[in-house]
């Protein structure tokens, strides 16, 4: 079924519908195949509908809800809680409440909305399951497919998403397998080394001259945002004992903005801890502490941590975790303490809320990088995967220490990736990089996309703490400069390996 294509897919359960009801008319004044659609009233199937979308990206086209047809959009929104979210504004830059007039446009739309749904149109609240409070969206709940089609119709949409459909979901895929696991790894001897005052350096950071980088900037003074899946309470060098030995005079910050509950009028979050094990890694990565209880080391150890608990793994699946990531973007692009967002987090097509939202933060002069993207048995067929696929932010990926230019073994690569960071062994059982582990004493391996985007934010924090009056395109600029094919761009790397020791000097 997945290789269907999706007209002859809507045209034989479209056939199947119509031949089993006496009362179905036909426009006789619209081609056949049209009439037929248009008669269709059943929603797609979630296999139907993910086919759709594996054959759009399979194509190398990116995947966007707004060049769906309506009953697309509807059959998704119905496998989704009803909800569709609406980006609304005079155009697409038009997404900053605080630079818009927008308003009227919200009001008729919700107008209409009502009309269409036959809900009276001073209870509009019925429908409105939210407003946000700093972009041009609101979450609706629609249960007819007039209204999907009418709303397509209307002047000041940037974009309509059944914000509730999981994807993910529908291919099988468990929390287990994306991101998530909270057993350590004892590290083997040769893939890390013991430092004053009795830390441990993992193997790949001499790749990019991070020890020599330390002689010139630790990333004190800077605040790292990382956007994931929180923090882990259990671990003392990532809370009381966050500010110890070498990493001294800098603090952190845990929040929690993911809803976990079904229920789409939700606020409540489950706090800021991380119920996955993923946010934890991408925190140690880049600020973990330099002390002497033997454990591995951050890039930027005297950085600040401010970590948001967006999602629940790393994939982006369903109305609750779009949110939440959105939701932290927000408050990170409003701290005058935060320079830098780390995003080791994403999924194979955009996502309108979280793309206002990164853009929101970029507005505000946040560096904002993200993984490029890791491969499982559904996304081996993706280039770059969203966030990181958008001009507001960097994409980076991993690569192994071969002598020539190698992804790692899961992860993506393609013409938006801007670096790399070694972070694979090239052979030797293919270890891959140290960290703290969940609990107190424990250490862990991790690789991917995901730590070589955590260890790109800790390198840019070095820089920007060396010269802190910097823009970030100031810090981005010598990103590239510091890395192996600058001035020109490889197709498939970027800019390539980053040079840390070059960028601070």
């Amino acid at each position: 079924m997945k290789n269907l294509n999706l007209r002859l897919v809507l045209v034989l359960a479209a056939l199947s519908v119509v031949s089993c009801a006496d009362d179905v008319a036909i426009n006789e004044n619209l081609p056949e195949e049209t009439a037929i659609i248009l008669e269709q009233k059943e929603p797609l199937t979630p296999e139907q509908i993910n086919a759709k979308i594996n054959e759009t990206i399979e194509q190398r086209v990116d995947f966007e809800w707004k060049n769906m047809e309506a009953h697309m959009i509807w059959s998704a929104a119905m496998h989704g809680d009803n909800i569709i979210t609406v980006g609304f504004g005079a155009d697409d830059n038009d997404f900053n409440k605080e630079n818009s007039n927008a308003s009227a446009i919200k009001d008729r739309l919700l107008s209409n909305i009502a009309i269409d749904e036959k809900v009276d149109s001073q209870k509009t609240s019925d429908l409105l399951i939210d407003e946000d409070d700093k972009l041009n969206i609101i979450d609706v709940k629609v249960e007819n497919l007039a209204t999907i089609e009418n709303l397509l119709k209307e002047d000041g949409i940037r974009y309509i998403e059944p914000a509730g459909y999981r994807y993910w979901q529908y291919q099988g895929t468990s929390e287990s397998g994306a991101g998530c696991g909270f057993d350590g790894a004892s590290l083997n001897a040769a893939d890390y080394t013991t430092i004053a005052p009795g830390a441990k350096l993992p193997w790949n950071f001499a790749k990019h001259n991070i020890p020599a980088a330390w002689n010139y900037s630790t990333g004190a003074g800077i605040g790292i945002g990382v956007i994931d899946t929180g923090l882990t309470p259990n671990n003392s060098l990532l809370n009381s004992n966050f500010n110890d030995g070498y990493s001294s005079g800098r603090y952190r910050q845990r929040y929690g903005l993911f809803v976990d509950s079904w229920w789409p009028w939700s606020s409540s979050t489950d706090g800021p801890n991380d119920q996955c094990g993923h946010g934890t890694s991408m925190a140690s990565a880049a600020t973990a502490p330099r002390n002497n209880d033997g454990m591995p080391v951050g890039v930027a150890y005297n950085a600040n941590l401010i970590s948001y608990r967006g999602t629940k793994n790393v994939l982006l699946d369903g109305y609750h975790e779009q949110k939440g990531v959105a939701n932290s973007l927000k408050a990170l692009g409003n701290r005058s303490d935060v320079k830098i967002i780390s995003m080791s987090i994403g999924n194979i097509f955009s996502i309108g809320r979280i793309k206002d939202a990164v853009r929101y933060a970029n507005s505000r002069g946040k560096l904002i990088f993200a993984a490029g993207g890791t491969s499982t048995t559904f996304t081996n067929f993706v280039g770059v995967i969203f966030p990181a696929s958008m001009s507001e932010t960097v994409a980076v990926t991993g690569v192994t220490d071969a002598s020539n230019y190698k992804e790692c073994d899961i992860c993506h690569k393609g013409s938006k990736i801007d670096f790399t960071i070694v972070m694979q062994r090239n052979g030797n059982g293919n270890r891959t990089m140290p960290v703290l582990g969940y609990y107190n004493g424990q250490t862990d391996y991790v690789g991917g996309s995901s730590v070589a985007t955590a260890t790109t934010a800790g390198i840019a924090a070095l820089i920007w703490s060396k010269y802190p009056n910097w823009t970030k395109d100031q810090v981005l600029n010598r990103l590239k400069q510091s890395a192996d094919f600058y001035p020109n761009k490889n197709s498939q790397y970027g800019y390539g390996n980053i040079d840390a020791l070059q960028a601070v000097q």
